[in-house]
């Protein structure tokens, strides 16, 4: 962990510009009878899990280029997560990836305590072969083997007693299943074993689990994918059970999508269960969140603040790939960038924008959404951050602490060269 005596440096030689800052977007809003204490309360209760598996560098199915200090294991994953969250206050926990992440799980309760971290949903892997026997070349919980079916199923089965173990409440399935040619696979009978797969596993939850269909509308599977949009996902989600969720990536998606329509469609469903945030500029690509499109983020984000505020119980996780940058340092500020937009969405005029909406004034009602989205409320964020023991500034802390260098001259170098789809 980093030196508290860092922190609290590199906060004193910013903290009255922050108060400066703090004081004049505080005598703003009030002018539009916002109080900024409790929206920095507000911001201070927020929390994105960060994943496990993006604190190392990523790749592309051509080459990795791994950085100095990459985590050997999850012990070092653990590490890493809990400075992000000593810096950002805003990532008190962590995603797992099992087989990635196995270890014991009182080894893994003891590490995360130590880090001051919890545990979020777990996450299976039958998208590539661990070693386990069966292949999943040709697919996983849809595989026409029944014995590799099995396999997929059990080990979905396993990544649920090993969260329960930590505390988890939730699996996330994503299965690469799908096929590359026209002709390759029955689409019927393949949707059929998939959900026959998912009623087994939903079968093995915990009575307060839920169970998350993630989908993906291609990649690794170029012709057709099993669970390829939200209306799959959706109709899994409503044949498995009360437990089932879906959870919706911003990267999964055809390009020009409407993304925050479809978390209005299954709020509407009651089906809505997690978000995993990144960026993308052309595909899958999974960016930095907020790096290429932070209004659509913030309009995301409209649409959560306001089913959140009747009810709404959502999973919040990063699901990022770095490739040029320190994972770190990137998960840092996209959990800034999230944090960022749901207090913006948080300071949308809710009775001036329905009225707006009742009026069919479409000017108006933009106007108020942008009114909100343009406000910089990055003393708001930087104040929750310093009272919580964080950071004004995470990554220039980060790097004043010279964390990457420490961890690099203890840890293994990791070689690159290997390809794959990260």
């Amino acid at each position: 962990m980093i030196s508290s005596d860092i922190i609290a440096a590199e906060n004193a030689a910013r903290d009255a510009d922050l108060r400066a800052d703090y004081d004049a977007l505080g005598a703003r809003l009030a002018r539009g009878g916002i109080d900024i204490e409790a929206m920095t309360e507000r911001a201070a209760r927020f929390a994105v899990a960060a994943p496990s598996w993006g604190t190392g560098t990523g790749g592309t199915r051509f080459a990795r280029f791994p950085g100095p200090g990459e985590p050997a294991h999850i012990f070092d994953k653990l590490d890493d997560c809990g400075v992000i969250h000593q810096l950002t206050q805003a990532t008190p926990t962590v995603s797992l990836h099992i087989p990635w992440d196995r270890a014991e799980p009182s080894d893994l309760l003891a590490k995360a305590q130590q880090v001051g971290l919890g545990f979020d949903a777990m996450n299976s892997n039958t998208f590539s072969d661990t070693g386990d026997g069966h292949s999943y070349k040709f697919g996983s919980l849809s595989h026409v083997s029944a014995e590799t079916r099995a396999q997929a199923v059990e080990h979905n089965l396993e990544c649920i007693e090993i969260g329960h173990r930590l505390g988890s409440r939730a699996l996330t399935v994503w299965i690469g299943d799908g096929s590359n040619f026209p002709g390759q696979t029955h689409m019927g009978r393949q949707f059929d074993r998939y959900l026959a797969s998912m009623q087994q596993i939903y079968a093995g939850l915990p009575e307060d689990w839920r169970l998350f269909s993630e989908h993906k509308i291609y990649e690794p599977a170029f012709y057709s994918t099993v669970v390829q949009d939200w209306g799959t996902s959706l109709l899994t989600a409503q044949e498995l059970g009360d437990k089932a969720m879906c959870l919706v990536d911003l990267g999964h998606h055809a390009p020009n999508v409407n993304i925050e329509m479809i978390v209005s469609r299954l709020i509407h469903a009651g089906k809505l269960g997690g978000f995993h945030f990144n960026d993308s500029k052309y595909g899958d690509d999974d960016l930095d969140a907020g790096t290429i499109e932070p209004y659509r983020l913030f309009l995301v984000w409209n649409e959560l603040v306001d089913a959140e505020a009747r009810g709404l119980d959502l999973s919040h996780m990063i699901d990022q790939s770095h490739n040029v940058t320190d994972p770190i340092e990137s998960l840092m500020i996209s959990a800034i960038e999230i944090q960022r937009a749901f207090v913006q969405a948080s300071l949308v005029d809710r009775a001036a924008l329905a009225g707006f909406q009742d009026d069919n004034d479409a000017l108006m009602a933009s106007a108020t959404l942008r009114a909100a989205f343009r406000t910089d409320v990055d003393p708001i964020l930087a104040m929750a951050r310093k009272r919580a023991g964080g950071a004004i500034d995470p990554v220039a802390t980060y790097r004043a602490a010279g964390y990457r260098a420490q961890v690099a001259a203890k840890r293994p170098k990791v070689q690159g060269g290997g390809g794959g789809i990260v």
